[in-house]
């Protein structure tokens, strides 16, 4: 039998020849996220990526933080992260890093590039800096201070670190080209003053080193092979290579650029992310409506979901969006076989068999799943007075309507047929309760005498029924105008969320624990929530609704 031949993407490719070249003997990848926000959906590819190529290289997963700028970074984001990345189930070992752990060596890298005269401390301002970069289509101008001497340069840098000049004053340049078409090789600046506390460093240092001559530095001293990154930083890859050149790191790691993950009609930015949690738009970095990893997994979406999405959107170098709703279907794919079907009602009215004996309690065996036996069976109550959803009566149905109304028999979901018999209202004219008749010979839903129904309803029974509140979900922005105003403004969707106050569940779900979930029959699955949930008020997200029109697309293998 022939072996199946395996697609590999092109940064599989590029590995593989490194390998075969010998110009790596293993593979180290790493993720380098700045702790200033949470992680988001286009993270995690980065993260599935990086650590899934270490797997597959049997190489090693680094884990860093690159905490280089002091301004927006905490250690709330630092935990959050870890955290994040520990439940996609990306395993760093022993190998865990900070950036800020490094400044010492960066430091002496400095000094190292001043002393080949490869860098210069320039006391031009920051809007002078942009004024002599130049252009697209211009060069840029040499900086006065271009040829300071390798000892003044020193001196001043030396001083810097030392705290004697204040934000803003001076700075450290990279020495290259200012008539580079790439704008990024013209005399970047790669140290700056900053008196601030550092969440790592506390307040050891007031001079910080700039992203791009970090990183690279970071990954050299890691033993990072290769340095996989978003398609941004691709006009950044020959500074990257500048500088660990003329550094003359040994082996030198290479820097690789694929597409970033874009999802239609999600806010993904950090910026956007925090303004609408300092607005009190959403409830926390976390709020169900958001696709941050943490409020993913609070509306409880799983590793494994996110994992599959990741693997149906590939990777490679064009720029792309990914529509939503293959998300949705990914944790569909997911939980489909792995929960328990149960029986919940969202908006209940009372139903009343009058013809049950009063007082009297059944248990009926249920199977948790049709699709999967293995999950087995349970038992559940039934009575006299139940809760059915609203939606499931009429007083003047339309046509082609199958469930209550005056006269019609339904079956009761796993139960009984029932017959309506009639209703009451309240003063405003809303329904109350609705009566029927049961036909005790149709237990397990099933008639004797053969006759048939078109409606099949879910129920609760109402003496054992668990009040909750369940919260439903849609997307945050109005898909219909977009994300951005002219204005820079959100289209935020005024619907993005619908709380149902009075719920009831089975007595099965009693004391149901954070992050638990179940399909709750024809109303989709839920999760229970891990912030507000208490055994004693349970609250439940809809992670999805049961159905989609989505479907994947035909050149797509699950």
């Amino acid at each position: 039998m022939e072996k199946e031949t395996v697609s590999k993407n092109f940064i599989e490719q590029i590995i593989e020849k490194d390998l075969a070249e010998g110009t790596y003997d293993t593979v180290c990848t790493r993720f380098p996220p700045e702790p200033n926000g949470y992680l988001h959906i286009g993270h995690a590819k980065a993260i599935l990526l990086n650590y899934g190529l270490a797997r597959e290289y049997h190489g090693q997963f680094n884990m860093r933080f690159d905490d280089t700028n002091p301004t927006k970074e905490k250690s709330e984001f630092v935990e959050s992260i870890k955290e994040d990345i520990q439940w996609l189930g990306a395993d760093w070992g022993d190998h865990l890093y900070f950036a800020s752990n490094y400044f010492e060596q960066m430091y002496e890298a400095a000094e190292k590039l001043i002393q080949k005269g490869k860098a210069y401390v320039c006391d031009l301002s920051a809007e002078e800096i942009r004024e002599y970069r130049g252009t697209l289509k211009e060069p840029g101008k040499e900086s006065p201070y271009r040829n300071r001497s390798v000892e003044e340069n020193l001196d001043l840098f030396r001083r810097m670190r030392s705290g004697e000049f204040p934000d803003g004053s001076r700075v450290l340049r990279a020495k290259i080209d200012m008539a580079s078409p790439n704008i990024n090789m013209r005399d970047p600046v790669i140290y700056r003053v900053a008196h601030m506390n550092h969440q790592n460093t506390g307040d050891k240092w007031c001079i910080y080193p700039m992203y791009d001559f970090a990183h690279p530095i970071e990954d050299a001293i890691e033993g990072v092979t290769h340095s996989i990154c978003t398609l941004e930083f691709e006009d950044h890859r020959p500074l990257y290579d500048w500088v660990v050149r003329e550094l003359e790191y040994p082996r030198p790691p290479k820097q690789i650029e694929f597409a970033k993950l874009y999802l239609t009609n999600v806010v993904t930015g950090k910026r956007y992310i925090k303004k609408l949690v300092e607005d009190g738009t959403v409830d926390g970095w976390d709020d169900p409506r958001l696709v941050s990893i943490a409020a993913l997994r609070r509306r409880g979406f799983t590793p494994e979901s996110i994992k599959m999405f990741v693997d149906l959107c590939g990777v490679s170098k064009a720029q792309s969006s990914v529509d939503y709703a293959m998300l949705e279907y990914c944790i569909r794919e997911d939980l489909k076989l792995k929960r328990a079907r149960v029986m919940a009602v969202l908006d209940p009215v009372r139903l009343v068999i009058d013809n049950y004996p009063e007082g009297q309690t059944e248990e009926l065996e249920v199977a948790n799943n049709l699709e999967n036996e293995s999950l087995g069976v349970r038992k559940i109550p039934f009575s006299r007075e139940l809760y059915i959803e609203r939606e499931d009566f009429m007083e003047e149905p339309p046509r082609k309507y199958f469930r209550l109304f005056p006269g019609n028999e339904v079956r009761l979901m796993n139960a009984y047929f029932v017959k309506c018999t009639g209703f009451e209202k309240d003063e405003e004219g809303r329904v109350t309760t609705v009566h029927c008749t049961y036909d005790p010979a149709s237990r397990g839903g099933n008639s004797p005498d053969g006759r048939k129904v078109k409606g099949t309803i879910h129920w609760v029974s109402a003496a054992q029924a668990v009040p909750a509140e369940c919260r439903l979900y849609e997307n945050l922005i109005d898909e219909s105008k977009g994300v951005y105003n002219e204005d820079g403004s959100m289209n935020i969707n005024p619907n993005s969320l619908t709380v149902m106050k009075n719920c009831y569940v089975e007595p099965g779900l009693a004391g149901a624990q954070a992050y638990e979930s179940y399909q709750f029959v024809r109303n989709g699955f839920f999760c229970v929530d891990a912030r507000d949930s208490r055994p004693d008020a349970l609250v439940f997200n809809r992670i999805v609704s049961l159905k989609s029109s989505f479907k994947l697309p035909a050149d797509v293998k699950k």
